[in-house]
This record gives C-alpha cells, sequence and structure tokens, in this order.
C-alpha cells in the first residue's frame, strides 16, 4: 500500500483551519460480536486485520483494527455489550451515520461474495445515475456498507 496523498488544509472565514494527515477519516464501529464483525469485514471483504488493542476507555473491551486502503476501520467490543442498538432500515429510517461508502472496481464480485457467505444485500446493484453504480450490504450488526463503482 502506497503512503497516503497530503492535503491542501483549508481555512474558513474564521480561521478554523483542519491539518489533515492523510487523506481519509478513520471508522469506529461498536459491535456485538467480534468474531462475527472479524468474519465480516476480514473473511468476507478482505481487508486486512492489523491489531486486537484492549480498549484503553473501558476495561475489559477490545479495539479490533482493520485497514481498507488508507481507511482504518476499528472495530470495537464492549463488555459488557451496550443496551443501545442503531435501528435497522439504512438512511431512510432514522437521522445520523447511516452508512460508509467505499469505492470499488468489482461490485458483482463484492456482491457474490456477500451473499455466498449469508449476508443481507440491503440494495442490490443499481445504476443511481449515469455511470455510477451502488450496492448496499448489511454488516453483523446491521450496518450498511455502501459500495459504488463510477464508470
Amino acid at each position: 500500500m502506497s503512503a497516503p496523498s497530503p492535503i491542501t488544509p483549508r481555512s474558513d472565514a474564521e480561521g478554523c483551519v483542519v491539518l489533515a494527515s492523510k487523506d481519509s477519516c478513520d471508522l469506529g464501529i461498536v459491535v456485538s460480536d467480534s468474531a462475527a464483525a472479524l468474519k465480516f469485514y476480514v473473511d468476507t471483504l478482505g481487508f486486512e486485520h492489523t491489531a486486537d488493542i484492549a480498549f484503553p476507555l473501558r476495561e475489559g473491551s477490545v479495539m479490533h483494527r482493520v485497514q481498507a486502503g488508507s481507511v482504518t476501520i476499528k472495530l470495537t467490543k464492549h463488555s459488557p455489550n451496550p443496551a443501545a442498538q442503531n435501528p435497522p432500515g439504512g438512511a431512510h429510517t432514522a437521522v445520523g451515520i447511516r452508512y460508509f461508502t467505499f469505492s470499488v472496481q468489482n461490485l458483482e464480485a463484492i456482491v457474490s461474495r456477500c451473499t455466498a457467505a449469508g449476508y443481507k444485500i440491503a440494495i442490490p446493484i443499481v445504476e443511481v445515475r449515469p455511470g455510477v453504480r451502488i450496492t448496499m450490504i448489511e454488516d453483523p450488526d446491521g450496518n450498511w456498507v455502501e459500495f459504488l463503482h463510477l464508470a
């Protein structure tokens, strides 16, 4: 994997500046089952499992770090599991972060692999505008992962 390209900082009228150090943000997902989450993100999608770290803010919790290009996905399993959960159903059912997107070259292969592994295809491959196709797949906790292909 090559080093991320630097991002030119941008300041607003009030002088607020974010000095980004890589070309993407990291993603934190609290999961209910470490093994199920790792099976989806590592075994099925093929992302690289890079570390398991004791979560410093809560004893008995662990963060599984998974690398997807320049994005680090931080799958955190708390002990005990939190009682509250996101409502199911994707973007049209609730406000807040409802899905995240990976730009890919192989939509059909991703759908085929996820279908064979038993994951729910929330939105089958569809052209959302000329030259842009997407699919959305549910992870084991019902989070929607969008895969987008630009023709």
